[in-house]
């Protein structure tokens, strides 16, 4: 049986902080791939066998602790991953999984498909109903890593994520004005989340059970399923256990934002 006490080698470690992700192969097993998928198929309405019945683009489910999605987000690999780019210690295990944007192939534009980081938090002062009042700041309050679980088979035509790489370390120098409250989507959005068009674009594809552990600053965007099948994807956090400890190392989280804004955070 391989080695899991690292599963992440020291270059894959030294690319997360450079690219912003990894991508960790058979995370998890088809076959908890397949059983979750079964739920997730019951609960769109739709008939697996039957793409009459796939009438949009895009349907969203929440959240879900049955047993697959516990299992597929608490496999030895993960937490060895987990320590290794948040700290032993310094994160909560996953109780479930979600949100699944499942993505149908259709010619309709999905509505969703703009770059964005994952923001995580409001303000006391905040708007409970303006969705783009939510926040992100330069500690990554709320949120420890963004991840996206495969559900199914991912290739180039079915919807994969899009990826600006190294794009974290543009969103760390964009939110560090914005101190401890951090900047809302609205800002974020002005400022085009920090022009990152200039980034190189990954896909991220793979098998079902293929899982990607990103910083949570990455900036990423869905896009249409130009293929034939259903892409089945999971996109929760890693949530932190508390907040950055100067007492402690510094994570490889922590290290790429130092990196960028020459901070000791």
């Amino acid at each position: 049986m391989p080695d899991i006490s690292t599963a992440l080698t020291p270059a894959q470690v030294d690319s997360f902080v450079t690219d912003g992700f990894v991508r960790i192969d058979d995370a998890f097993s088809r076959q908890t791939a397949e059983q979750a998928r079964a739920i997730l198929w019951r609960d769109t309405g739709c008939d697996p066998d039957d793409p009459s019945t796939w009438t949009k683009p895009v349907i969203r489910l929440g959240g879900y602790a049955d047993a697959p999605f516990r299992e597929a987000a608490n496999t030895p690999p993960l937490h060895s991953a987990y320590d290794q780019l948040v700290g032993e210690g310094r994160w909560l295990a996953p109780q479930g999984l979600g949100t699944f944007p499942i993505r149908f192939p259709s010619k309709e534009a999905p509505g969703d498909d703009g770059w964005h980081i994952d923001a995580s938090y409001m303000l006391p002062t905040d708007d409970p109903n303006d969705f783009f009042s939510i926040r992100a700041n330069i500690k990554t309050k709320g949120r420890a890593l963004l991840m996206l679980f495969l559900f199914s088979d991912v290739e180039e035509d079915d919807a994969p994520t899009r990826i600006r790489v190294g794009s974290h370390m543009d969103m760390a120098r964009f939110l560090l004005p914005y101190g401890e409250d951090g900047a809302t989507m609205h800002q974020m959005i002005a400022g085009n989340f920090a022009d990152t068009e200039k980034c190189p674009q990954a896909l991220a594809t793979g098998p079902a059970g293929t899982v990607y552990l990103c910083h949570p600053f990455l900036v990423h965007a869905a896009q249409p399923n130009r293929g034939s099948g259903v892409k089945f994807m999971a996109q929760p956090p890693l949530m932190p256990a508390h907040g950055f400890d100067p007492a402690l190392p510094p994570s490889p989280v922590q290290i790429a934002i130092r990196k960028a804004c020459n901070l000791n955070i």
